[in-house]
């Protein structure tokens, strides 16, 4: 499912878990006056708490429910979320291939106050269990990635408004 011109998200952001992806994506669609999905929100929204999912079904069923949720957000004309392990499956690697793609990166120092809350199974072990996520996602987010956006340091109101500002750019 290759989304066409007119159904496709106008920019989808990816990166590791932490890294800003939601704050900044919001931020980025109210600047750019469009919708936001989020795909973690979506499957919350029709399934429950991820930790929960996990728990109960495991990171399989998950990860199937998670590939559902971004095939359905892939076809929006929005700002698209996708949670930090979405890139893993084959299909949202290829569908990513002809849009634009947004990595947000952080350093671990920066995330370590990100990840503390416990709504993220897979790293309830904290940075160092996040720097061994990424490290092994990384490949893949730095294919995908049509541009790079570092979060560590910065506002995320400046971030989102350089982001948005090149999205437009981009778009003439």
């Amino acid at each position: 499912m290759t989304p066409t011109a007119e159904h496709a998200p106008i920019v989808v952001f990816i990166g590791a878990p932490g890294a800003g992806k939601s704050r900044i994506g919001k931020r980025v669609a109210h600047l750019l006056g469009a919708d936001f999905l989020d795909t973690d929100k979506l499957i919350v929204a029709e399934h429950g708490v991820i930790s929960d999912i996990f728990d109960a079904h495991g990171e399989a069923h998950f990860r199937a429910l998670e590939r559902a949720a971004v095939a359905t957000a892939l076809r929006s004309r929005a700002v698209v979320a996708l949670g930090g392990g979405a890139v893993l499956d084959a299909d949202t690697q290829a569908d990513l291939e002809n849009v634009t793609v947004v990595q947000l990166t952080t350093s671990p120092e920066a995330v370590a106050t990100r990840i503390t809350n416990g709504k993220r199974p897979l790293l309830k072990d904290g940075v160092e269990a996040w720097s061994a996520l990424v490290a092994t996602r990384q490949p893949i987010y730095d294919r995908l990635a049509t541009r790079t956006f570092d979060t560590s340091n910065y506002p995320a109101e400046k971030i989102a408004a350089n982001i948005a500002e090149w999205i437009q750019e981009i778009s003439q």
